[in-house]
């Protein structure tokens, strides 16, 4: 990750500084089987607590394509490989100050194997909700991440939950 300050004229034609953060692109996964959803609930260090999310990753190697990514990530987090993936789009994760995109797909007709977590995510969960009840989490506060929030909605705009 890179953070600067630009010095920048702002379109009134005053003078200010524009503070950016730059991140490789990540993905974010939507996995759906039998009426449920698959999250992961691990510590967040920035906001120090533990967070419900929906499987996310990012770029290591430049040369891995998003859905590649996608299917790794899954895989790595929850231990789940999935036989149908959708790309659904791709959203700005904060552009007020971030360059930073994340590529959405949609994961169905999973199969459950054993996952293979990095050391950061050693005290991650998985758990496999129903719909109806993943929705009154993001409603109550349980689910909070912006990610997570826009990523279903795109969802369901699209019509593909």
């Amino acid at each position: 990750m890179t953070v600067r300050e630009d010095q920048v004229r702002f379109p009134d034609g005053s003078l200010g500084i524009y503070g950016v953060a730059e991140k490789k692109d990540c993905i974010g996964i939507l996995a759906i089987d039998d009426g449920h959803i698959h999250l992961v609930e691990q510590y967040r260090y920035a906001t120090s607590k533990r967070a419900w999310e929906l499987p996310q990753g990012s770029w290591e190697a430049e040369d891995l394509d998003p859905e590649a990514l996608a299917k790794r990530e899954l895989a790595e987090e929850t231990g789940l490989t999935a036989r149908t993936w959708k790309f659904l789009g791709t959203l700005a994760i904060a552009n007020g100050f971030l360059r930073q995109s994340m590529h959405v797909y949609l994961a169905t007709d999973l199969t459950q194997g054993v996952h293979s977590r990095d050391s950061t995510e050693s005290d991650m969960v998985h758990a496999r909700v129903p719909l109806a009840e993943f929705e009154r989490m993001m409603t109550d506060g349980r689910v909070d991440d912006a990610e997570t929030l826009a990523i279903w909605a795109l969802a369901k705009l699209k019509g593909a939950v």
